[in-house]
């Protein structure tokens, strides 16, 4: 693990690099200040970057969309790739028809709408419908209310034997600078252990992610694993899924991982990165 001061000198050696969003590129306040700093000299070298989110709430176009709305423009839809597109992927394969039911907002649930099934949130199963339903995937924390949809997705599972997939692995997420909210991966733990069933998981740390962005640059142009670095906030998801497919990686200190607790989480975890940088702000 080296300790980088200025972000630009790890990107110069490397053709693609891959950034995840929370903690990196915005936070709890908006944008991290001076981020486009970083993608202006992207754009200027001639870098190729994407955005390798576990964000399922909302589809590539409207993510690319709220970096717009606060002043990063440099983000399109093509560069966002989310769990929820794989989770997309999983349905048009595995499930054929019938109800996919969600916890999620409605604009969570533009990927399983997107697969041609009959999707209904988890509010909207009862005994009429139930039996209908062929794979539950949680999507979001929002959107639903935390007690009844949570009982009701665990009786689904109880009565159902169906997929449950998790698009967000996520399991908390920085609200500021010392506090943390439960994110959606920490509530599919939770009713995992309850129904006692293993849940789909796809987002990071799992490889198939980065498998499919890797294949997607792979379809128009030839890449080594080596010429793509992963840029991450979090120990558990980012650097330890960027590690398992084989890829260098940089911890940066500007959201779930503090200054004061690296060291100590890198030990305890046994996850080291290839590079800690205080941000991924070019100086």
């Amino acid at each position: 693990m080296r300790r980088i001061e200025d972000f630009r000198e790890i990107i110069d050696n490397y053709e693609v690099v891959f950034f995840d969003a929370f903690g990196v590129i915005k936070n709890y306040g908006g944008l991290v200040p001076g981020i486009e700093k970083t993608f202006d000299y992207l754009e200027e070298v001639g870098k190729e970057y994407y955005i390798v989110t576990n964000d399922a709430s909302r589809s590539p176009a409207q993510l690319a969309e709220s970096y717009h709305k606060k002043g990063l423009t440099a983000i399109a839809a093509d560069r966002v790739i989310s769990s929820g597109m794989l989770t997309k992927e999983y349905l048009d394969l595995k499930v054929d028809e019938g109800i996919v039911a969600y916890l999620g907002t409605e604009d969570s649930a533009h990927y399983i709408d997107s697969s041609g099934l009959h999707t209904l949130p988890v509010s909207a199963i009862n005994d009429d419908n139930i039996d209908s339903v062929n794979a539950l995937v949680f999507l979001d924390d929002e959107g639903f209310d935390w007690f009844s949809d949570l009982n009701r997705a665990v009786n689904i599972l109880r009565r159902r034997n169906i997929p449950a997939i998790v698009a967000n692995t996520d399991k908390a997420y920085p609200l500021s600078v010392k506090d943390v909210s439960i994110a959606i991966g920490g509530l599919a733990g939770m009713v995992e252990n309850i129904v006692g069933k293993k849940f789909i998981r796809f987002g990071k740390p799992d490889s198939q992610i980065f498998m499919f962005a890797y294949d997607l640059i792979r379809d128009y142009r030839p890449i080594n694993k080596t010429e793509i670095v992963m840029v991450g906030d979090t120990l558990q998801t980012d650097i330890l899924g960027g590690n398992k497919f084989g890829l260098d990686t940089v911890l940066v200190l500007s959201g779930n991982t503090l200054p004061a607790d690296a060291q100590t989480r890198m030990t305890s975890t046994g996850i080291v990165p290839t590079y800690v940088c205080d941000t991924a702000v070019i100086k």
